[in-house]
């Protein structure tokens, strides 16, 4: 096989491996959607206390509505807390709460079993490879969307 038609089986493969990830995830937790635990990741593994709307939109790849609408219902739960930035009104803040840390406490071993399910039989260099790929791939998506205007 040539190399773009890896790459055009890559890229289509990426969109259905999405849809598979986000399904399993999503039947994992009663309580959080997939896309529901990626926001709360991206605040967690940012070292910040908080980010804004905007910030969490950019990292997790979706739109402020989007961001805000998971942001208000996992404020209902518990999980989150949303304030205005003390130096902009206009910001929105968003940051976990005690009870989201415990709630993930909790759930560790669930997360770490799911994720060794996912990469099974897959050796440490396959790991590294793919985590090298997906980096770069993730860096050309971010150039792509620059030189458009995205």
């Amino acid at each position: 096989m040539d190399n773009i038609s890896k790459m055009a089986l890559i890229f289509g493969n990426i969109f259905s491996l999405s849809n598979k990830l986000q399904t399993l995830g999503d039947r994992m937790d009663d309580y959080m959607s997939m896309k529901q635990w990626m926001l709360v990741a991206a605040i967690s593994k940012s070292g910040k206390e908080a980010l804004n709307i905007s910030e969490l939109a950019s990292i997790i790849g979706t739109s402020y509505q989007n961001v805000k609408k998971m942001a208000v219902i996992l404020e209902r739960q518990g999980f989150l807390t949303l304030q205005r930035s003390t130096t902009d009104s206009r910001v929105v803040l968003i940051s976990i709460t005690k009870q989201c840390k415990d709630y993930f406490a909790k759930r560790a071993d669930i997360e770490d079993a799911f994720l060794r399910s996912i990469f099974d039989n897959m050796d440490e260099k396959m790991i590294d490879d793919l985590y090298d790929g997906i980096i770069r791939l993730h860096e050309n998506a971010n150039k792509t969307c620059e030189i458009h205007g995205y």
